[in-house]
């Protein structure tokens, strides 16, 4: 549809009254009044256009004068309207910009919390509302902004607690396994005094003289970190309607961490790596059971089990990889100790630390055969440093050291120092051993697997007394480079060995915790004892052996004597002389040494010997005499 022009109203010629007239229809159509006024200038007449022009502003203001009055209430309703109107609009303005510089402030201080609350207020009550186009645009460009600027302070904040949670993780570790290990400490000296008590008392413990001591140090009070940062930083990533952003970002980021702490130093041996590593697992999980339980939702419980299986799976690895290369007991033991004590504190956490166990299960068998070859070592220093002569023991105190404490001879025995043990000094020194070796094995024993302690410890002690003891004594005996007095002592000390292996079970029991009673009723004894019985009288044989051919030195000057001589020499023959010194000097040697049984048989075998070897002579002669008279 085609655009009608603007009826133009045609400019006339300038009179004093037409030119009111002609400016009248100018203002009343609208149109431009410049030509007018320039024809006015033109024409040499501007003050009659100025005249016709305050004529028409006169007239103009008669006319609104006249309006106002016809129509005056309705103007001061309309002006009170619009003033509200304005207020309103006005008071709504100010209150945003008013929320917005509060918003501010709480940034600037870092409280974002009520900052996220007042935005919160803008963007639900106020926003849109807001009758400033302008204003409402700014306002609606700047709520985004400002949360991603709190989401990103938030998550800094909670960065550098990362980085410091990590940092102090191992000391975290640290001090609960220190309580762990003085509450350990604590329990086994009260279980000590227990034992003692019982040991003096005929009448059984006492129940009442030695209780626990159930008053805890509150740990939880020693283990100072603060979650702070984390509560923060979750609650504000929930305003912003992104919490499970966070949780996912939480996980991520501490599951990170650990695969860093699982990384052990190449360049530092185990045994001194073990403890900080092993702290800083602990401290990890107890953060992560202390977030789990006191912040809301970050963390749930499969998350909590799935890191630890984690954990647990590359401890494994890493223990069972260094178990394998070590070869000194001691150092396995140092790490089994503190692997027990990380089962005992994360297991009070609620943590299955049952694979912990199973780690030092695997390994006992190692363990063991790591300390029977030290101990084998031990033995065959100590025999083959030994004189084989009887303990010549000087002083009480030597003699409590030495003999009482292994319980070596009845306490009924009257002494008198200097005194003269009947074995030599390495009897005393294996029992220290074997006694060692039961404290050790205990000692490794004692992390709670599903094993009878007190048999297990029997099984090992078997193996050292057969595999370890007897079999250094048999090759000592065996080596033939033993004087007669020697292997006589050598006899002596397996008897009395022997006869210790009822004590060594008693000890055991003592260390597993079994009260002596119990233990004296169950009678239960060593198969090593009937091995060392066994080479106890394979050490009789030998010496029997050794006598013999002494003796039989002797016997060959059985061919001087004439035994059909008619009238008896007023001396004995020489040779039977020599045989009795040698026979007296062996009864008095073996009397000090050998009990009373390994006596007669020593003492028997030679008379028998001595006998079969003048019965030999005899009939050889008479077989000789036969044949020369035929």
């Amino acid at each position: 549809m085609a655009v009608q022009p603007k009826k133009q109203t045609p400019i006339m010629e300038i009179s004093d009254g037409g030119l009111g007239l002609g400016l009248a229809a100018f203002i009343a159509n609208g149109e431009d009044l410049g030509p007018m006024i320039r024809q006015g200038f033109d024409c040499g007449k501007p003050e009659a256009l100025m005249h016709s022009l305050r004529g028409i502003v006169k007239k103009k203001e008669v006319e609104i004068e006249e309006l106002c009055r016809l129509h005056y209430e309705d103007f001061i309703l309309a002006v009170d309207e619009l003033r509200g109107e304005a207020i309103t609009i006005l008071k709504i303005c100010v209150k945003v910009i008013s929320l917005c510089m509060a918003c501010n402030n709480y940034i600037a201080e870092a409280k974002f919390r009520p900052a996220l609350k007042t935005l919160d207020l803008i963007e639900k009550s106020y926003l849109q509302n807001i009758p400033v186009k302008l204003l409402k645009k700014v306002v609606g460009r700047q709520i985004p902004l400002i949360k991603l600027h709190i989401e990103k302070k938030a998550c800094g904040e909670f960065n550098d607690w990362l980085v410091h949670i990590r940092r102090m993780a191992k000391q975290i570790g640290q001090v609960s396994i220190s309580h762990a290990s003085l509450a350990r400490q604590k329990d086994e000296d009260i279980r000590a005094r227990q034992r003692e008590a019982e040991e003096n008392s005929h009448a059984g413990p006492d129940e009442h003289k030695y209780t626990l001591d159930l008053e805890n140090t509150d740990e939880e009070t020693a283990l100072d970190f603060d979650l702070t940062p984390v509560y923060r930083a979750h609650h504000i990533h929930i305003c912003l309607g992104i919490g499970e952003k966070f949780r996912d970002y939480y996980y991520k980021n501490r599951l990170m961490q650990l695969n860093l702490d699982m990384q052990i130093s190449t360049s530092q041996p185990f045994l001194e790596s073990h403890q900080p590593f092993l702290a800083q697992v602990a401290g990890f999980f107890i953060v992560e059971e202390r977030v789990l339980r006191t912040a809301d939702k970050i963390l749930t419980e499969s998350q909590v089990e799935a890191t630890w299986e984690i954990a647990i799976a590359k401890i494994t690895s890493i223990c069972e990889n260094q178990f394998s290369h070590m070869g000194t007991a001691s150092h396995l033991l140092l790490i089994k100790d503190y692997i027990t004590l990380l089962a005992t504190v994360l297991k009070k956490y609620g943590y299955q630390t049952r694979p912990l166990i199973d780690i030092l299960d695997k390994s006992r068998d190692k363990y063991h055969q790591l300390l029977l070859t030290e101990c084998r070592k031990q033995v065959d220093d100590v025999l083959a440093n030994d004189s084989y002569e009887q303990m010549l023991i000087k002083k009480e105190y030597e003699y409590n050291m030495n003999v009482t404490a292994f319980h070596l001879e009845p306490s009924d025995v009257i002494l008198d120092f200097p005194y003269l043990a009947p074995f030599s000094a390495y009897v005393p020194d294996v029992c220290r051993i074997v006694r060692s070796f039961i404290g050790d094995s205990v000692s490794y024993l004692s992390y709670g697997g599903d094993m009878n302690l007190y048999d297990v410890v029997k099984r090992y002690l078997d193996r050292l007394l057969i595999e370890v003891l007897n079999n250094c004594l048999l090759n000592r005996m065996y080596a033939r480079s033993l004087a007669m007095s020697q292997m006589m002592q050598l006899a002596g000390n397996i008897s009395v060995l022997e006869q210790a292996c009822d004590l060594y079970v008693l000890y055991s029991a003592q260390q597993c915790g079994i009260p002596k009673r119990v233990a004296e009723r169950s009678r239960s004894s060593l198969t090593a004892r009937a091995v060392l019985k066994a080479s106890q009288n394979a050490a009789y044989n030998a010496l029997i052996n050794m006598a013999n051919s002494k003796i039989d030195e002797f016997m060959v000057l059985l061919d001087d004597v004439n035994w059909i001589v008619e009238e008896s020499p007023d001396n004995a023959n020489d040779y039977m002389n020599e045989v009795l010194i040698y026979l007296e000097t062996l009864v008095s040697a073996a009397q000090e040494i050998l009990p009373q049984e390994a006596l007669y048989k020593v003492v028997s075998g030679a008379m028998s010997h001595i006998s079969d070897s003048i019965m030999t002579t005899l009939l050889f002669r008479k077989r000789a005499l036969y044949y020369f008279r035929v």
